[in-house]
């Protein structure tokens, strides 16, 4: 069942009556067959429009809509033979950080990711998708694995940031950032990062580090949420909406500000309203890019991440 935000109203009342009247006829000799397909396409219209002219804030809500796919579903439907690999060899495991070894289109691949959970029991078991320093130690490891291996990394970005607790803080989370998103930049084999769902702050670029970014049509990627912003300059979280319009935060901007390098396409009403094919078209386009990056030497690699980042700072 879908849960319909908050601006998707007028396409929920369209569904309900297509609902309602397909029930009611049901053991009915009536035919009502031509108006349920009028409604069906009126209803199909008013979808791809509304999703067609989102805000910035808009895109933020269907970033986090609950249904939005995440890791282990894209894992699921893009790609085989995953294989979990667990633990930073340091602390513990992370399960908001998952990852491993996988095939993409029958290329071995490093898989790393965010996995925010799908219902309350797992949102509480992967902590909702915000890293511990474990994790980024967990992703740090299996960098180092596909750089001896030969092996190209995928990343699978969708966090609303790292863990802030004070027991993040206490095993050293800003360090353990900055050294995932170092491992990143001197991997010596082809990266490529998506951004999936939310990609917020350093929790974000740790695993988003790479020669080539990619971006879901209506995921948000920012340096702090909406929310945190507008509390920050006008003291409410209540101006989220136009906090998340002048951060320039949706893959629209950000291509165009060169910050992602291309748009993967959603679809029609977000990627929850079809997990498989979002997943098999994320992973079509991944495949493509690793194809490109195959060809260039492991210095080439490393200098292109250093140009990309380096042009961003100035």
């Amino acid at each position: 069942m879908i849960s319909y935000l908050e601006f998707e109203k007028p396409v929920a009342e369209l569904e309900q009556r297509i609902a309602e009247l397909r029930s009611a006829s049901e053991g009915d000799d009536v035919d009502i067959s031509n108006e349920l397909q009028r409604l069906e396409l009126k209803s199909a219209n008013l979808l791809a429009s509304t999703y067609e002219s989102l805000s910035p804030w808009q895109k933020t809500q269907v970033a986090r809509h609950p249904s939005r796919p995440h890791f282990r579903d894209y894992v699921e439907h893009a790609f085989e033979e995953f294989v979990p690999l667990g633990g930073d060899r340091c602390y513990g495991d992370d399960e908001a950080i998952l990852g491993g070894l996988a095939k993409l289109n029958g290329r071995k691949v490093v898989l790393i990711g965010h996995e925010k959970g799908n219902d309350t029991a797992s949102r509480i078991r992967h902590n909702f998708g915000m890293g511990k320093p474990e994790g980024y130690r967990k992703a740090i490891r299996l960098m180092e694995l596909a750089g001896r291996f030969g092996l190209p990394v995928v990343t699978l970005v969708d966090t609303s940031g790292a863990f802030p607790g004070i027991e993040a803080e206490e095993r050293g989370q800003a360090e353990a950032i900055a050294r995932s998103t170092e491992a990143c930049l001197a991997l010596p084999v082809p990266m490529v990062a998506a951004i999936v769902g939310e990609g917020g702050s350093g929790g974000a670029v740790a695993l988003a580090s790479a020669e080539r970014v990619l971006m879901m049509e209506h995921a948000v990627y920012s340096v702090i949420s909406p929310e945190g912003c507008a509390s920050i300059l006008w003291r409410t979280a209540e101006r989220a909406p136009d906090a998340a319009e002048a951060m320039k935060v949706t893959a629209q901007d950000l291509e165009s500000l060169g910050v992602i390098d291309r748009i993967v396409a959603e679809p029609v009403g977000g990627a929850h309203r079809d997990p498989r094919l979002a997943a098999t078209t994320l992973g079509s386009a991944i495949g493509e890019e690793l194809d490109k990056l195959g060809r260039f030497p492991s210095d080439e690699l490393r200098r292109m991440r250093e140009e990309r980042f380096l042009a961003l700072a100035g």
